[in-house]
């Protein structure tokens, strides 16, 4: 018999029994939103609560994250929305913004609609731009204490071991990437430092939103970007927060670049030596992002929505990427 994921007991009424839980009630309308990671639903309410008739709740993936830790990313959602940054902050019911029911964490916000930025304007991205380092202004007022940097040995060396040690990579195609993605490694220890130590004091680490790629940004034609989804917020350089938003050939990515920082630098100065990381964090994402399939597919979400995931073609796929990842970082890195 297969074993349930913790995920199958959450159901409508868990959802609403979580809610009940702490003085807030559903109607019965809910709406499962996208979300694989964690298990996100839209509630409509009996009663408004905080002037919010619907509410998003959000139930943590069980194990991920510490308490500590969550309330860390609570924490810095409410500093960005008392500077007036818009982000997306968890409301505090009875005096807490996050609870505990049936097994699973949980955070209740405020819904907040809007579409994707277009990314194509450049008034748009330096709408961004300006957005952007005014979260870099708060997230450099103070460290993280319970979130981990983004660094070569949690996102790279980490997934690569993990991957080759239950033997997520099929053997026919184990030796080629597992040599590509060792060069690679040493060609993103090379950009970082040498060793994380070298990293930390060669840039200017701060708290990032850590995940900002267009689906996290919710844009509103008259009040432009609010922020979303700080669940990966961790430490790091301030590029991880632009790079993600850059698209195309290398001559696009440098206009896209370009407006980003125009807007950037009305708020608060970028580090160019910061530019030469994009393509080794990039790096690091493609690693850790093969990891991270590999390590949640027990549950049942992610079979249904990545079949391709885990097939030698897959595999060949992904080192044919880290091979074109090893000649991007030997270029010259963008400019603006």
């Amino acid at each position: 018999m297969t074993e349930k994921h913790p995920y199958d007991t959450l159901t409508p009424d868990a959802v609403l029994d979580a809610l009940a839980s702490v003085g807030v009630f559903g109607d019965g309308r809910l709406m499962a939103l996208s979300s694989y990671e964690n298990r996100v639903y839209q509630v409509e309410l009996e009663d408004a609560v905080q002037g919010c008739g619907e509410v998003v709740v959000k139930f943590y993936r069980p194990q991920r994250w510490s308490d500590a830790a969550i309330r860390e990313e609570h924490a810095f959602a409410e500093e960005l929305v008392a500077a007036e940054v818009p982000a997306v902050a968890p409301l505090r019911v009875l005096g807490e913004t996050l609870h505990h029911h049936g097994g699973f964490a949980f955070s209740i916000s405020p819904r907040r609609g809007g579409r994707s930025p277009e990314l194509d304007d450049p008034e748009v991205l330096e709408w961004i731009g300006r957005f952007l380092a005014r979260i870099h202004a708060v997230g450099r007022a103070r460290p993280f204490a319970s979130r981990p940097q983004l660094d070569l040995a949690s996102f790279g060396a980490a997934s690569r071991d993990w991957l080759l040690g239950n033997h997520a990579v099929p053997l026919d195609v184990e030796a080629p990437w597992r040599t590509v993605c060792d060069a690679a490694l040493q060609a993103v220890a090379q950009a970082l430092g040498g060793i994380d130590g070298a990293y930390a004091s060669r840039f200017n680490l701060l708290r990032l939103h850590g995940d900002c790629h267009p689906g996290n940004i919710l844009w509103t034609p008259d009040a432009g970007p609010h922020f979303v989804d700080l669940d990966d917020a961790r430490t790091g350089p301030a590029v991880q927060d632009l790079w993600m938003l850059l698209s195309g050939e290398r001559v696009q990515r440098q206009r896209q670049l370009g407006a980003l920082l125009d807007g950037y630098e009305q708020v608060r100065d970028f580090d160019r030596a910061e530019l030469a990381l994009i393509e080794p964090l990039r790096t690091l994402r493609l690693i850790h992002y093969s990891a991270w399939l590999a390590r949640r597919w027990d549950d049942p979400a992610f079979p249904a929505a990545f079949p391709w995931f885990g097939s030698s073609d897959y595999w060949k796929g992904q080192v044919q990427m880290l091979e074109e990842q090893l000649e991007a970082m030997a270029e010259p890195p963008v400019v603006a």
